[in-house]
């Protein structure tokens, strides 16, 4: 019997990053978007984490840290050990392969003035994913075809001709091509009508199950986070305040915002109204005190079980 070796774990990590920008009239001429975020992400064994808050908590600025695309003020994020930001440039290629993104627009990601199969032909002649064109062709179809879209409806179409949903699978079929460890998801389904965001779900726990890959997905929807389980970090005013399993956190949330967010999530249930109103202020004046704050073990600091 022949044992298949196990796939080679890779691991991104993030510690004390934080980011600032100028802001006037902000305390210091400063916004701190980040704040000492500090966890891992690993491809071995794959998983979902979560990343949830309100909007400007710092979600999509973490995001944007982990692909490259801004340069944290402080702190470091390492891929395999190495610095992100210092990799050389066949380093920095094998990352941006292995690390794909799925934005929150699914029209702006495209240039309009091109077909969308420019996006995945683009993909298969940058990492040199098939040895001719015709073998190009075979793939991409292989790709659509595995998130659930019909080649000869999208191929050829520009952008505005497509649906939010058929634009956004376009983007997973381009992952389902590249293979990557890892997917940085940033609000991928807001967009989306509710039957579409369940297919684009299903597709990535199906990326998960399949092809092994890790994703941390970006939203402010609990209901999201429910579905997909896994893991989840609760980010607050730049500053992960809570983590944990799915089901742990949202059925007994240690942090007095995480239960803000819960309390804010509408019951379907026309007969059963809010009475109470939400104040995000108590939660502030609570963490001043330091009566909500939950200190982290330094010894599991960014690792979640």
């Amino acid at each position: 019997m022949t044992n298949t070796p196990a796939p080679e774990s890779k691991i991104i990590e993030l510690r004390q990053v934080q980011q600032r920008f100028h802001a006037r009239g902000a305390a210091g001429g400063y916004l701190t978007a980040v704040d000492d975020a500090t966890f891992d992400l690993t491809s071995e064994p794959p998983q979902v984490i979560s990343l949830v808050g309100q909007s400007g908590s710092g979600k999509s600025t973490i995001a944007r840290n982990i692909l490259g695309l801004q340069k944290p003020t402080a702190g470091t994020i390492t891929y395999n050990g190495q610095d992100i930001y210092r990799l050389s440039r066949a380093a920095s290629d094998d990352y941006r392969r292995n690390v794909q993104p799925v934005f929150q627009d699914p029209y702006a990601i495209f240039n309009p003035f091109y077909r969308v199969d420019r996006v995945l032909q683009t993909a298969v002649k940058k990492f040199r994913l098939a040895k001719t064109p015709q073998d190009g062709l075979e793939l991409i179809k292989e790709s659509l075809e595995a998130v659930r879209l019909d080649p000869e409806q999208v191929l050829g179409r520009y952008p505005h001709q497509l649906s939010g949903g058929q634009r956004q699978r376009i983007m997973l079929a381009r992952i389902h091509m590249l293979r990557p460890a890892f997917v940085i998801a940033d609000e991928p389904v807001s967009m989306l009508d509710a039957q579409v965001r369940k297919a684009f779900l299903d597709i990535l726990l199906d990326f998960q199950e399949t092809y092994r890959m890790t994703t941390l997905f970006i939203t402010h929807d609990l209901s999201t986070v429910h579905y997909l389980g896994g893991d989840v970090m609760v980010i607050h005013r730049g500053v992960i305040v809570e983590r944990g399993k799915v089901s742990e956190v949202m059925t007994r949330p240690k942090h007095s915002y995480t239960a803000q967010l819960l309390a804010s999530v509408p019951i379907p249930d026309p007969n059963r109204r809010w009475k109470d109103r939400i104040n995000l202020a108590e939660v502030e004046a609570e963490e001043e005190e330091g009566a909500a704050t939950v200190a982290p073990d330094p010894e599991q600091a960014g690792r979640l079980s």
